[in-house]
Parts: structure tokens; C-alpha cells; sequence
């Protein structure tokens, strides 16, 4: 029974050495290195989302719309920025799902989540260093860990039973719990604002808003993985589903202002 239940345990385990000796690799260069990997992921991203929304498309037009998601990144990464890039990036992902034939709001509203994650991505690392970003990674695990073992441990009502029945409330608030401490560390060791405690809670809710956006995605189109890239582990937007939510709300809060108020940047 233990060995059925373990048995993918090694695959998964090198998988995850794999993408975080990547992750801290290109967090740690930074530039060109860390824009070329955000890029990366938001095509493969943008491929895995139209072959669920589109199971029945012709051959290459996932791929296609991969592509069109990195050139997306690439164009307003290196080119403009701030608030004309963030609209470039909302009008593309507008555009790119005019032309289909079904699902065109939720391919576009998901779309634009990736294109600005990882845009903001490259933004935040460039403008708070990475320190910050390993903020916004911490908060990613600490509430996801801290939920799956609450969740397991206490049990009790689920927070969105039709859409993500394996969630609880129990969990959900150990993720904030354990998501208020990363702050307070942080605000603590930095000399950053105390608001940064309530803004590590928020972008915890958003990064669970955004492992249940991907779930309601994948139950409504009936497959369990958004693709099989990585190995024991799924697809990329399984394993960033919750990233992306908190890069795209941190980069929102940063542009308004907000962040670079609490973390004290100029």
C-alpha cells in the first residue's frame, strides 16, 4: 500500500530539485536571464490554456497561441512600461481570444493573468530586487503548505466545495496565519511598513483564488492536468497556478504605489 501510494515520490522529488535550483538560478541573476525564463513559462502557460480550453483545435494552433503569450511578455517587457504596458498586455490577451470559437472571456482573463505575472515578474525584481520576489515565493509555499496539512489535520467545512472539494476554511485560514508571520518576518528583518503583514494575507487569498481558478478550469473541461511537462508534477500552471495570482497582485500593488510604500523603496 505505501509503495502504490509513494511510488511517483522520486519522480516528483527530482522534478522539484529540477525547478528550484532553476527558479533560485535565475532569481539570483536577475536581467536578461530572469526576463528570458518568465517568457518562457508565459508561453508554455499560454499553450497548456488553449489546449484545454481546445481540446478539438488543429494541430499547432495551442502552440501558436504559446508563442503569441511569450512574444506578449517579450514585446512589453523590453519595451514601454508601467501603466502602457499593463494595458498593451490586457489588449493583447483581449485580441488573441477574439478569434475564438468559444471561451473567449475566461481565455482572455486567464491569458491576461499570465501575460502580467510574468511581466511583473521581471518588474518587481528589477525594481525591489530579489528579496521581495522570495516574499512573494514564501507566501506561495508557507499558505500552501500550511493549508494542505491544516486542511488534513482539522478538517471541517470546505471553502468551495463545487469547484475545489479537497479545501477547507481550516486550511484557508492556517494559509493566512502562516502568510501574517512571512510578513511580519519580513517587515521585521527589512524595516518594512507593518501594512506589509495585511498585504501578505491579501496575496495569499489571491494566490488560493488562483489554484481555484485553475481547478474550476480543469473540472470544467473534464482533464486532471493542464499537461504533462513536468514530470509528476503535471503541467506548469499546475505548479503556478497560485504564483501567478500573487505576482499579478503584488506588480498591480507596486504599480499603484502601495508596495513600494510599505517595503520603503523609492
Amino acid at each position: 500500500m505505501s509503495d502504490a501510494r509513494f511510488g511517483d515520490l522520486g519522480t516528483r522529488l527530482a522534478s522539484a530539485v529540477v525547478m528550484i535550483v532553476l527558479g533560485a538560478g535565475a532569481l539570483w541573476a536577475g536581467g536578461l536571464v530572469l526576463a528570458v525564463l518568465a517568457t518562457l513559462l508565459a508561453g508554455l502557460m499560454g499553450w497548456e490554456l488553449y489546449r484545454m480550453l481546445q481540446p478539438d483545435a488543429p494541430p499547432g494552433r495551442a502552440e501558436a497561441h504559446g508563442v503569441v503569450a511569450a512574444v506578449l511578455v517579450a514585446v512589453f517587457t523590453f519595451t514601454w512600461g508601467g501603466a502602457v504596458s499593463l494595458a498593451g498586455l490586457l489588449l493583447g490577451a483581449v485580441l488573441v481570444a477574439w478569434r475564438m470559437p468559444r471561451d473567449r472571456a475566461l481565455f482572455a482573463a486567464y491569458l491576461a493573468l499570465i501575460v502580467v505575472a510574468a511581466h511583473g515578474l521581471v518588474v518587481l525584481h528589477g525594481s525591489f530586487g530579489p528579496v521581495w520576489v522570495l516574499w512573494l515565493v514564501l507566501i506561495v509555499i508557507g499558505s500552501d503548505v500550511a493549508g494542505y496539512f491544516a486542511g488534513r489535520l482539522i478538517g471541517g467545512p470546505k471553502f468551495w466545495p463545487r469547484i475545489s472539494p479537497k479545501k477547507t476554511w481550516s486550511g484557508t485560514v492556517a494559509g493566512w496565519v502562516v502568510a501574517a508571520g512571512i510578513g511580519v518576518g519580513f517587515a521585521q528583518a527589512m524595516g518594512a511598513g507593518a501594512g506589509l503583514v495585511a498585504l501578505s494575507v491579501l496575496l495569499a487569498l489571491a494566490g488560493q483564488l488562483g489554484d481555484i481558478a485553475e481547478s474550476a478550469i480543469k473540472r470544467r473541461m473534464g482533464v486532471k492536468d493542464s499537461s504533462a511537462l513536468i514530470p509528476g508534477h503535471g503541467g506548469v500552471l499546475d505548479r503556478f497556478d497560485a504564483l501567478i495570482a500573487v505576482l499579478a497582485l503584488a506588480y498591480l500593488a507596486a504599480l499603484a504605489g502601495v508596495l513600494g510604500m510599505l517595503v520603503g523603496a523609492a
